[in-house]
């Protein structure tokens, strides 16, 4: 199946934002900002991947004169702190254009920060608001005032997209035993997808975003507002990631640059499920162990999936069997429980070709204790309301996956 899917480069404009993916696309990144008027941008990274020679000199040859500078304070945190910092390195190098380069957190910063510079409040109004209230409403809606480009580098999945959330107020410090989070952000006016910048990401990086990013896909086809349009784009990047993903992403002493056609199309499934995509209840379920712990969502996805499609496919048929097209598992003479079943076992044998964890007690700080409040929360997850019809979950259901998943 694998020969026959190409990965030729390409361009594509999606909402607004054009897709630049192919091998050495970043050298394209200097003339796309010449053509859009854009002359001074400031590279948005965390410290490892500011630290990463090989990463960093092809972004600054990519940019080329446009380069005023690189931002290396995001963590994964995502603290409005590190928005409000960056808007002060923005003034200082009197940037026109973010750079976002990494995993989720700097690509949601870079574009937070967009919106936020718009907002007009400034980090102590949104601290305050928090006391007060324990919320806070999301940016105001003014155009963003900073463009920004977004150039991943792990399969996070995280790239395409305007959403996202920012910790306000973390929970040890909260008046609702929450965190306080802000909402929101700019979509980027680009997504340069360059499979050989993945190759310069260390493979457990790589292989502990790859199942965030991974169950967009698992997770689309199935979702209440689906379509076939959002099931054509999910099940055919569910063809390129899944075959893909252990050869690249195994957590293990190969380098990830070994087998370049699989990166080639690792990159390409993670650009492809997020195109359309209907997160639902594997990432409510995720959701609900980051608001308990600090947890890698990759990791904790790892965990999850599995016993969360079990659930939901004990209830619903979650359209099983265009999973079970996307994930390469013959359907022919097989019962509708018998599909299901494959497909569960096929998700698992691509996070266990990663080394990924499988069982809940295995990720860092978690304890059973903690299922009835975990539940309740990924109950109120907002995610819960793409579950599919006909799945109506109860805090008991959801405390059973749980425990089954410890």
């Amino acid at each position: 199946m694998a020969d026959a899917l190409t990965t030729t480069p390409f361009d594509h404009e999606y909402r607004g934002c054009d897709v630049l993916y192919g091998r050495g696309r970043i050298g394209d990144l200097e003339a796309y900002l010449g053509e859009a008027g854009l002359e001074r941008a400031l590279v948005v990274c965390g410290s490892n991947v500011g630290a990463n020679e090989t990463l960093m000199g092809s972004v600054r040859e990519g940019l080329g004169e446009r380069f005023v500078g690189v931002f290396d304070g995001t963590t994964p945190d995502k603290l409005v702190d590190s928005v409000y910092d960056l808007l002060d390195a923005v003034a200082e190098t009197d940037a026109d254009v973010l750079v976002g380069v990494g995993g989720g957190s700097s690509l949601d910063i870079a574009r937070q920060a967009s919106v936020l510079a718009a907002d007009g409040r400034s980090l102590s109004d949104l601290r305050a608001t928090a006391a007060a209230e324990g919320r806070v409403e999301q940016p105001s809606g003014a155009d963003p005032e900073l463009p920004v480009v977004v150039v991943p580098t792990t399969f996070a999945g995280a790239d395409l997209s305007d959403g996202g959330t920012l910790v306000v107020t973390p929970v040890e410090e909260s008046p609702t035993d929450q965190p306080v989070l802000i909402s929101g952000s700019a979509m980027p006016i680009a997504d340069v997808v360059d499979p050989s910048l993945f190759e310069t990401t260390p493979r457990g990086a790589l292989a502990g975003s790859a199942m965030n990013g991974f169950n967009k896909g698992i997770e689309t086809p199935y979702a209440r507002d689906a379509s076939a349009i959002s099931d054509a784009t999910a099940i055919h990047g569910l063809r390129y990631f899944g075959e893909a993903l252990p050869r690249v992403a195994g957590d293990d002493d190969a380098v990830a640059d070994a087998d370049p056609a699989a990166m080639d199309r690792a990159a390409l499934g993670a650009l492809l499920v997020q195109v359309d995509r209907k997160v639902s209840v594997i990432h409510a379920f995720g959701h609900g162990f980051s608001r308990r712990y600090d947890v890698q969502q990759g990791d904790v996805h790892a965990v999850l999936a599995p016993p969360v499609l079990r659930y939901v496919f004990g209830s619903v048929d979650g359209n099983r069997r265009a999973l079970a097209a996307g994930l390469g598992v013959d359907v022919e003479g097989h019962s509708d429980d018998e599909i299901a079943d494959r497909v569960v076992d096929a998700v698992a044998a691509v996070r266990d070709g990663m080394n990924r964890p499988d069982r809940a007690r295995d990720l860092p700080e978690t304890s059973e204790e903690d299922v009835p409040e975990i539940a309740a929360f990924i109950l109120d997850d907002p995610m819960m309301a793409r579950a599919p019809s006909g799945l109506d979950p109860t805090v008991e259901e959801i405390e059973s996956v749980l425990r089954e998943a410890w």
